[in-house]
């Protein structure tokens, strides 16, 4: 049965084309499996909450009859804005229109959040982009710009509220702008596709632009928010959606709200937070987190972008699924937020998850595989810029240090025992992969950034103390619990890479040495990030390759072997038919490797609308790839990569492979 939806509609509503429901919640609340609503274009400012989920061969189809046309958004339109002096104007918002949730009495916060950069949920929009939240009234008069944002002009455009009795009183600076004459609105709703209720599963989510709600922040150890997402249930479809200006996260494939385990080392601060993480991963698995009941979502073909927190976050409930085609950029760009828990894409037991063909650019980091990245495989997807341009001679080290754990790379992948595949991708930023973790294979990549936290970054930062982070895995393609055990760090594997090392800007050349010379200096950061920006294999020199590694254990077995470090060593690495330009450099075991040392090749990522000398490889979204680097590799000698020749990653010991546990030739 088809329901159709038009905001316009007036007299009596059926949900029939004729006579239509006037909101989609109307619709959501009669539609069952099988079932489409057809919404027509306009504004719909509300929560939908489906309360029916469908089967997999009968879905529930939500459905824009325009692509883009139909608009969901927590947002509300304030009017009646009273000037006030140079382009700062005053509003009064009477406090019923939050209902029980008031955005601008409520603060961000959770794990991982760093408190000292104080915002509310909730946003001001001038024409559907939010200004930047100040921390008091008399600064809205006395602008000054925002030197760690990426958008340092926009950035003097902004708001502050402050309750007075039962109203919210807003104060803004518009810059050139009569609010009067444009569109202004507030975040009102905390969510805009989502259900109430766990469970509701097999949702079809197509063509909407979602925008503008007060989420809250979405850590891994708490109810995670986000505009849209399925609420701990199977099988949705969410495609061909712009989704933005959420003031945390856009889409939320996870988690669910644990009684008891919410928040806990926020709430309860005698346990640290890794640990209630992993009680948190525990207690689901005693609970319902299995594949019958959650994960194998679907995110296609959406354009994410102008989120504070992370474009799509997930822990536990996104398990199984597929992210592929999405163009995600500009999320954390404001520097708005701090802490953990921020990227493009931010994924805790990522099992199995495919993410691919997406491009990521302009976000404080791309993407993030945070513990248990098991049979996650990254491919075909084109990075770039995901590594803030800071001016360090404009920045105070008092304002930089909340974003220090957060410089950004391409992909993060932390205190995982893998197997993880990262093939066929473009990673152009200065900082290509941050590899806190093992058994990881990086294969057929173009590779423009360098290799950071090789060795480090996995114990939890205790100054006196061991703090080692034990890590689950996993039984292989389920959610089952095999083992805990810390990262020995190596298990990687490097065959067919291009390693290209990019110009270093003077911003990046001075970083480390910042950093150092600073009084405020914090020697726990070392511990967290080596900030290595040259690029290629080297910082592998000293790991074993497999015949050393193997060697430690001849003779030996069991409790009647001598004593040594032979299980508690950095694991082997394998490598194999890797290019090295413009000054990239091999690791010292590096097997079958090229060093072209008389070929400066170019390598520039570049808006369309830019010529370039160099032959263009990749053009997407705005943005492409101009290089001469195929010019001097024959990527027909490679040798192909399979399932069979990787083998196992060691702590899981399952093999690289599909989901479906299928061999794959890379």
């Amino acid at each position: 049965m088809i329901f159709y939806v038009n905001c316009n509609a007036a007299g009596e509503q059926l949900g029939t084309m004729e006579k239509p429901f006037k909101t989609i919640s109307q619709a959501a609340c009669v539609a069952g499996a099988g079932d489409e609503i057809l919404v027509e274009p306009g504004e719909y400012r509300e929560h939908v909450s489906p309360v029916n989920g469908g089967t997999k061969d009968k879905p529930v189809i939500y459905r824009s009859r325009i692509v883009g046309g139909a608009i969901i958004t927590g947002a509300e339109r304030v009017e009646n804005w009273k000037a006030m002096s140079d382009g700062v104007w005053t509003a009064e918002v009477d406090n019923t229109v939050f209902g029980d949730y008031n955005p601008y009495a409520t603060l961000i916060s959770g794990d991982w959040y760093m408190a000292n950069v104080v915002a509310h949920t909730g946003d001001v929009f001038l024409n559907h982009k939010s200004l930047y939240e100040i921390s008091a009234r008399e600064k809205v008069f006395q602008r000054e710009k925002n030197t760690t944002s990426w958008d340092e002009q926009g950035s003097q455009l902004v708001w502050f509220s402050e309750q007075q009795g039962n109203k919210t009183c807003f104060y803004a600076y518009f810059g050139d702008k009569n609010p009067n004459e444009e569109t202004v609105e507030i975040s009102v709703r905390k969510n805009c596709f989502m259900p109430k209720e766990e469970g509701i599963g097999y949702i079809t989510l197509q063509g909407f632009v979602i925008r503008e709600a007060a989420t809250q922040w979405a850590p891994p150890t708490a109810y995670q928010d986000g505009m849209v997402g399925p609420h701990w249930s199977k099988g949705w479809v969410i495609e061909d959606c712009e989704i933005y200006e959420s003031k945390c996260s856009g889409i939320s494939l996870g988690k669910k709200f644990q009684p008891g385990n919410d928040n806990k080392w926020l709430k309860w601060k005698y346990k640290d937070g890794t640990q209630t993480e992993r009680e948190c991963i525990c207690q689901a698995s005693y609970d319902d987190w299995t594949k019958e009941k959650v994960g194998s979502h679907v995110v296609r073909n959406c354009y994410i972008h102008d989120c504070g927190q992370t474009g799509i976050v997930g822990h536990l409930g996104g398990v199984f699924s597929i992210i592929e085609n999405n163009h995600i950029c500009r999320i954390n760009m404001k520097k708005n937020l701090a802490g953990a828990e921020i990227g493009g894409i931010k994924m805790h037991a990522a099992i199995d998850v495919q993410i691919r063909g997406n491009h990521i650019h302009h976000c404080t980091r791309g993407l993030w595989l945070d513990w248990q990245a098991q049979g996650t495989r990254v491919t075909n997807n084109f990075f770039h810029h995901n590594f803030p341009a800071l001016d360090l001679s404009q920045i105070e080290m008092l304002e930089l240090m909340p974003y220090l754990a957060d410089m950004g790379e391409d992909i993060f992948v932390e205190v995982s025992h893998g197997p993880t595949m990262i093939d066929n991708n473009y990673l152009l930023s200065e900082r290509s992969i941050k590899l806190a973790a093992q058994g990881v294979a990086v294969i057929n990549n173009l590779i423009a950034g360098s290799l950071t936290c090789v060795g480090t970054g996995t114990d939890n930062g205790a100054l006196g103390m061991p703090s080692p982070r034990y890590t689950p895995y996993h039984v292989p393609h389920g959610t089952a619990i095999a083992g805990f055990m810390t990262i020995l760090h190596g298990d990687c594997h490097f065959y067919n890479n291009i390693f290209v090392q990019k110009k270093i800007t003077k911003s990046v050349e001075a970083f480390p040495a910042f950093i150092q010379a600073s009084e405020l200096f914090n020697p726990l950061l070392t511990a967290w990030d080596t900030m290595n920006f040259s690029v290629g294999t080297k910082p592998f020199d000293d790991y074993p390759t497999f015949e050393e590694w193997d060697a430690m254990f001849e003779g030996y077995c069991g409790a009647g072997s001598p004593q040594s470090d032979r299980y508690y060593m950095h694991l082997p690495v394998w490598t194999g038919g890797n290019h090295f330009f413009n000054g990239a450099l091999p690791c010292a075991k590096e097997k079958n490797g090229q060093v072209h040392e008389n070929v400066e090749v170019e390598l520039r990522v570049v808006p369309q609308q830019e010529d370039g000398a160099v032959n263009e490889i990749i053009g997407r979204d705005g943005w492409k790839l101009l290089t001469d680097v195929y010019e001097y590799v024959d990527i027909h000698k490679f040798e192909i990569i399979t399932s069979e020749l990787l083998g196992n990653a060691f702590e899981p010991e399952m093999r690289y492979e599909n989901p479906d546990g299928s061999s794959i030739t890379f």
